[in-house]
């Protein structure tokens, strides 16, 4: 065989793969979509990603299957994720936490943050909460500080898991307050919530869709919103710096990602649906009503947001020095 010969059929080979690779990526999706909220049913990121699977079997024209993998401060649904095969069959519903503060948080991680995921679109975010239970003396967030400080470590706080932005939020509350809470992690925000009602726990600081009903049934008591600006669904709930605690600014979002290596016209051709689903009204006005935002960025606006929130998460964590689990 000569040298121009082989090299005929060797362009020929590659032709042949890139149409056949074309082909795949224009009759994409052939069979159902998994998307992992990789917390319990109940918490943000399963509403969320239920909301998104139902859209997207819309414009897909598939099923979008949700599965919950909950655990390891959302590690076990991510590691999953990342080891799947990069077609576009298998999506992830994650948080912030998880590719932004886990790495500072876990001695070793399963799989690459940095490396391991292509983004898809950021699809919402929202200011926190700090709640308590009624039980709790302190009817501001000044008095709680204040108790806090009477009784470190007195107090037991709960989070989602290691790592979430329960917990980050949590931490940074602490070192904004300069006081001194005990953190119970669950297994997602759910149990969190059930175990604060039943007096269990002390208080959290986590998302309004988690607490809102609680709140506006008066089980709960909330606080402050972790936020520059009130809340339009509480407008009487003062923000922390309105409440005493300067410089406690705290939010959460969750996104879309896939596995490395995912075809870009996969990557693409979701962010666009991803994108059109939540421009509609009725999507968001039903989570307006919950205090979130939805978002849609395009996945290099979302990469440089979790580029940047990683770099100001983990000089948090090293503040408040919070040591890998």
């Amino acid at each position: 065989m000569t040298s121009v010969t082989a090299l005929l059929r060797a362009l020929g080979l590659g032709a042949l793969l890139s149409l056949s690779a074309a082909g795949a990526k224009a009759d994409y999706p052939d069979r159902p979509v998994r998307l992992i909220a990789p917390f319990p049913a109940g918490g943000l990121a399963d509403v969320l990603a239920r909301a998104v699977a139902d859209e997207l079997a819309r414009s897909l024209g598939q099923p979008v299957i949700v599965e919950n993998r909950a655990g390891a401060g959302g590690n076990i649904g991510a590691e999953a994720v990342a080891r799947s095969t990069p077609d576009g069959y298998t999506l992830l519903m994650t948080s912030a936490g998880i590719l932004t503060a886990n790495q500072f948080l876990y001695a070793s991680m399963p799989f690459d943050p940095e490396k391991d995921f292509v983004t898809v679109s950021n699809v919402a975010d929202m200011p926190m909460m700090v709640v308590v239970n009624p039980k709790v003396e302190a009817k501001a967030l000044a008095e709680l500080v204040a108790l806090a400080r009477a009784n470190p470590n007195k107090l037991n706080f709960g989070s989602p898991g290691i790592g979430t932005t329960g917990h980050l939020g949590l931490a940074m509350f602490m070192h904004a307050a300069g006081i001194k809470l005990t953190h119970v992690p669950y297994r997602g925000a759910a149990p969190a919530i059930t175990d604060l009602l039943a007096g269990q726990i002390d208080g959290v600081v986590d998302n309004p869709p988690t607490v809102l009903p609680h709140i506006e049934s008066g089980k709960l008591r909330p606080l402050a919103v972790t936020a520059k600006t009130r809340m339009a669904l509480l407008p009487d709930l003062p923000t922390a710096a309105q409440g005493g605690v300067a410089n406690y600014e705290a939010s959460s979002w969750f996104g879309v990602v896939a596995p490395a290596g995912t075809p870009q016209a996969i990557v693409d051709r979701l962010y666009k649906d991803i994108a059109a689903a939540l421009r509609k009204p009725a999507l968001q006005e039903r989570f307006a009503k919950s205090g979130a935002r939805l978002l849609g960025n395009s996945p290099d606006e979302f990469a440089q947001q979790i580029k940047q929130d990683r770099k100001m998460w983990g000089e948090i964590i090293r503040a408040a020095d919070i040591k890998p689990q």
